[in-house]
């Protein structure tokens, strides 16, 4: 019996294309002529290996050198799930985000909004044996980008999942009940299935909550399948 377990695809509409005409930057990197399939091998398939003996987390990202960051205090917590409901343990979970005001930690960012030292605006946790992780920020502010006239991005979180070996790295973006701005994201809309596309909206959760601290919000992220989280190609890793 084969060891090699086959995925199931992506159910049509669940990703979004790689070229977004309302997403104008897409059309610069997009590719022009039809995907070649490589084989995997076992570089691809098992290295490096991401491990928290070697890659210490950061839990809370809302401290720096033991000063916290300013901007409302929140608990992120979910799960790391497989196409079949499965946990995927010890997966390597990286964040990154804009501060309170709206502005990355990135030489390139030139929003005109303050800086804040005390916020790292980086970080990592691993999922536990259930596939549970969790860490602590501040909900990241609104910010113009110059897409189009007036435009403005949703508050969300960048992740990355990094499984067996770098060649499985997948990126996606975590927003906010009831945003006003996301019905004008061309980024949270260029996923075409609503159904999916809802998926990357994280909930409210009373039970993450901490009493007079921090409120709470629940993030599930599934790797494969037809309730697949929609996830960006690297190209689109940048700080939109």
């Amino acid at each position: 019996m084969s060891d090699i377990l086959t995925f199931r695809d992506y159910a049509p509409g669940t990703q979004p294309p790689l070229n977004t005409p309302d997403y104008g930057s897409t059309k610069f990197r997009a590719p022009t002529k039809p995907l070649v399939k490589i084989p995997q091998t076992v570089t691809e398939l098992t290295g490096p290996q991401f491990r928290s003996e070697r890659f210490p987390p950061t839990e809370n990202i809302a401290v720096n050198n033991g000063k916290e960051a300013f901007g409302e205090r929140i608990i992120v917590q979910g799960k790391v799930l497989d196409e079949d409901g499965r946990p995927v343990p010890h997966t390597m979970v990286e964040i990154w985000q804009a501060n309170a005001a709206g502005r990355y930690n990135l030489p390139r960012d030139t929003h005109d909004a303050p800086l804040d030292p005390d916020f790292r605006g980086i970080g990592r946790v691993f999922t536990d044996e259930t596939g549970a992780y969790r860490f602590i920020t501040i909900k990241p502010g609104a910010y113009p980008w110059g897409n189009h006239h007036n435009a403005w991005r949703p508050n969300h979180i960048h992740f990355s999942l990094l499984g067996a070996g770098y060649a499985t790295r997948l990126i996606t973006q975590m927003y906010f009940p009831g945003d006003p701005l996301l019905p004008l994201d061309p980024i949270f809309l260029a996923t075409p299935d609503e159904a999916a596309r809802n998926r990357l909206i994280s909930t409210f959760d009373l039970s993450i909550t901490q009493p007079n601290w921090a409120l709470g919000y629940n993030f599930d992220i599934i790797l494969r399948g037809r309730n697949a989280t929609p996830m960006e190609d690297t190209a689109h890793a940048d700080h939109h």
